[in-house]
């Protein structure tokens, strides 16, 4: 397939709806001013405590900092990204941007896949070959999967809402729109963080052709606990061993884990430091969770993790070079939705529970805000970015999920 050089907003048809295809193509002043600021970054002092309580530490950011400067490629991203077939459609007003593969595979199952923050597409490079081509990776031509991977509004190659309005709600009915307008008459979905809300959402609303959807971030806190939770009560006595993981999770999470969404849900606007300062914004990225930050912070310490430091580097530049820090933040302003909060999904559902997610749901939860709950498993390993941190096990989950709707 011939992809094109294009821009959201530009080689338009006068058709609004029509699929244009898109192509990355950085300019090199972009790359040059990111290199510059890189050299120019003003550090502050050492923290004043041996631990991680003041915030990411400053040798972690030095490290990342010479890491960035000297040695991270992003055309080696475009390239991959180049590699793939992508889109943009305009729905809604808005320019989203996708990345479209079919599976060579007579009878794959369509599913769309969505992001979160500080995520992007980066986050779902790994999961294409082995969702869309399984037989390369041990597994059965009857799990292949069309993927759609769309770029949340406001993130990376999708335009950037200049009104208001755009929260998971209008987000998921632009997703029934994209995969109506694909083609798609059955089809399931995925998702984690925003992905999660904004699949569930997809749920709620059954478009015509949704089957089904699959978590890594599941809602499933029932109103009791949270409601102990926000009071700062003492855990409930009868919680069993999965429960009170979870409490103690989410009270960790309530007490030192929302400084960030707090500030980008009240006052986003505010963070032009994330526009202007690229260590700033790594920065800010890093530390969404306490469990996502360790295992960051021992990548740039040499360690062997889930993540590279290329990986945690290649989503980072690309929320630099499409200055979408503020834009991607604003989400956490539309959206008034309980995160965590049952929303009454009534699909079939599956939930894959990684144990360093913000919280690991317990089956129990689990069974109580998804009724028709179709596959629940608890991983070994894995964190917040389940198909970026481990794409393998990721892949595995997805298809145990979808095989009996398929």
């Amino acid at each position: 397939m011939s992809i094109t050089t294009q821009r959201p907003g530009t080689g338009r048809s006068d058709d609004p709806s029509a699929i244009r295809p898109f192509h990355v193509d950085t300019p090199q002043a972009d790359l040059d001013d990111l290199k510059r600021r890189l050299r120019e970054t003003r550090l502050p002092e050492r923290e004043t405590v041996d631990d991680d309580s003041q915030g990411v530490r400053l040798q972690v950011v030095s490290d990342l900092l010479e890491y960035w400067r000297d040695h991270h490629d992003w055309r080696g991203v475009e390239a991959r990204l180049n590699s793939l077939p992508q889109f943009v459609t305009e729905i809604d007003g808005l320019d989203i941007h996708f990345i479209h593969v079919r599976s060579r595979h007579d009878g794959a199952l369509p599913m769309i896949v969505t992001h979160g923050w500080p995520g992007s597409i980066i986050e779902q490079l790994k999961i294409v070959g082995p969702l869309t081509d399984p037989t390369m990776y041990g597994a059965s031509a009857e799990d292949a999967f069309d993927l759609v991977i769309p770029s949340l509004p406001g993130h990376g190659y999708s335009a950037k809402p200049d009104e208001p309005g755009w929260d998971p709600i209008r987000i998921a009915r632009a997703w029934a729109e994209l995969m109506r307008r694909l083609g798609y008459d059955r089809y399931v979905a995925q998702g984690g963080d925003w992905g999660n809300a904004v699949t569930e959402q997809l749920a709620l609303l059954k478009p015509e052709g949704l089957a089904g959807i699959h978590t890594n971030m599941p809602a499933t806190v029932p109103d009791e606990i949270q409601a102990a939770l926000d009071a700062h009560e003492e855990p409930p006595a009868d919680l069993d061993a999965e429960e009170r993981y979870a409490w103690d999770q989410l009270a960790f999470f309530d007490a030192h884990g929302l400084a960030y969404a707090q500030e980008m849900g009240n006052r986003p606007q505010t963070l032009y430091a994330l526009a202007d300062s690229p260590v700033g914004l790594a920065a800010w990225m890093l530390d969404h969770d306490a469990r996502s930050y360790e295992l960051i912070a021992r990548v740039f310490a040499g360690e062997t993790e889930g993540l590279s430091r290329d990986d945690v580097l290649d989503n980072v530049t690309l929320y630099w070079l499409t200055n979408t820090a503020v834009s991607s933040a604003r989400l956490y302003w539309e959206s008034k939705l309980a995160f965590f909060a049952p929303k009454g999904v009534e699909l079939p559902t599956g939930v894959s529970v990684f144990p360093d997610e913000i919280y690991a749901a317990p089956r129990s939860w689990a069974t109580r805000a998804y009724p028709q709950l179709i596959h629940f498993n608890r991983l070994e390993k894995g964190g917040h970015f389940a198909a970026w941190e481990q794409p393998e096990l990721f892949s595995q989950e997805v298809r145990a999920t979808f095989r009996s709707l398929r």
